[in-house]
């Protein structure tokens, strides 16, 4: 009878034991998808800089890529072809799908754009997705001659203010964030989880040139249609897979008063980018983008955001050192996590090519031990 009164005992302390280690421990909370990508893209950039290239395996300067759907077709590269590795980051654009179209603003397939984002993550790449939205205002479902529709018509100065609540093309603009995030959602990896994306909505807003410009909308209503947008995928939709970044255009002369005028805030942005492209003298863009890359490099360190160069290049390789001789030099004073050379396309183009003069320049960017590739970068 004593011994079973003792087991009895001995049953009840421990389970009083267990309940208060249980009680005393911390709550262990699971990282996103977007947390883990910072978080390597943060141990990534101890290593150096990735290299990434728009549309890398789409379409090149001397090929285009058929769509058939032949799986032998997939991972074709202008970059691989020069080096035999791919870009560490690879970037895509979902315009158009805003429209239900079957191909985006490029003539590339969404089926395809799925295939090779996902193909790219399973290697162990690094994907980034832009957005061209057409002009909700002024599109008419029929196209027409360029820019009309399109996210380049300018023409019209209260389209930020007709999309948001209250505004004539709110309930549009609301169908069209759908089937973003309806994409979105089909990006997931073999074992069915949501592949991690650097999402870079609005970006250039310091410029003029898209319908979300700074001529086209006031600094609160471009606010306000990122909050929109982020507030519907991040919470509405639930994805925490989305890396979220804000990338102006090349400034010349960021202070942190013009930075703030559109800037989002801390808590809606993990990457701080810049789209810096030579389209002038060699002097001023080394000169303005200096200037912009000190600044943004020292606003990113005191608010803890990454800082790449999210998009870059000169057009058609008009310099065949130009990556080693300009673009290197700069970069390596900053501490960035990738450079993204925009597309390649026969009639322009801003990456490598093995034809192309620019090529031997480019493998000594590729052989530098601060600039990664795929093969760098792999876990």
């Amino acid at each position: 009878m004593q011994m079973r009164v003792s087991m009895k005992k001995i049953s009840f302390l421990l389970l009083v034991t267990m309940m208060v280690a249980a009680c005393g421990q911390k709550t262990v909370v699971e990282k996103t998808q977007s947390e883990l990508l910072a978080e390597r893209l943060q141990t990534l950039q101890q290593q150096g800089y990735m290299m990434g290239h728009q549309d890398d395996p789409m379409y090149g300067v001397t090929w285009m890529g058929t769509y058939r759907g032949d799986s032998a077709e997939l991972g074709q590269s202008d970059v691989l072809a020069t080096v035999g590795d791919y870009p560490a980051v690879m970037g895509f654009d979902l315009g158009g799908i805003e429209m239900g179209d079957a191909k985006n603003l490029d003539s590339v397939p969404f089926t395809r754009i799925h295939d090779e984002l996902i193909a790219h993550h399973e290697r162990g790449g690094i994907v980034t997705l832009s957005w061209h939205p057409r002009n909700p205002l002024t599109d008419n479902g029929h196209g027409g001659t360029f820019p009309q529709g399109s996210a380049w018509d300018v023409t019209d100065t209260t389209v930020v203010k007709s999309i948001l609540k209250g505004g004539s093309q709110h309930e549009k603009f609301q169908s069209w964030m759908q089937r973003v995030g309806d994409f979105i959602e089909t990006l997931k990896n073999k074992d069915g989880q949501p592949v991690p994306i650097i999402f870079r909505p609005w970006h250039e807003n310091n410029g003029s040139w898209f319908w979300w410009g700074q001529k086209l909308c006031t600094d609160q209503e471009f606010r306000g249609l990122w909050n929109m947008l982020q507030d519907y995928l991040r919470d509405e939709r639930g994805f925490s897979n989305l890396l979220w970044s804000y990338s102006p255009n090349l400034d010349g002369g960021w202070t942190e008063e013009r930075f703030m005028q559109r800037y989002p805030g801390n808590d809606r942005v993990t990457l701080i980018g810049e789209d810096a492209y030579q389209w002038g003298t060699e002097e001023d863009f080394k000169r303005d983008l200096t200037a912009d890359l000190t600044f943004l490099s020292d606003f990113a360190k005191k608010n803890e955001k990454l800082l790449a160069m999210t998009e870059c290049g000169l057009k058609n390789m008009t310099d065949s050192t130009w990556w080693t001789r300009v673009l290197q030099p700069i970069m390596d004073q900053y501490p960035i996590s990738y450079f993204l050379l925009w597309r390649n396309y026969k009639e322009e183009y801003f990456g490598p090519s093995p034809e192309l003069p620019c090529a031997a320049d480019f493998r000594k960017l590729y052989e530098a031990k601060n600039v990664l590739f795929l093969k760098d970068i792999k876990h």
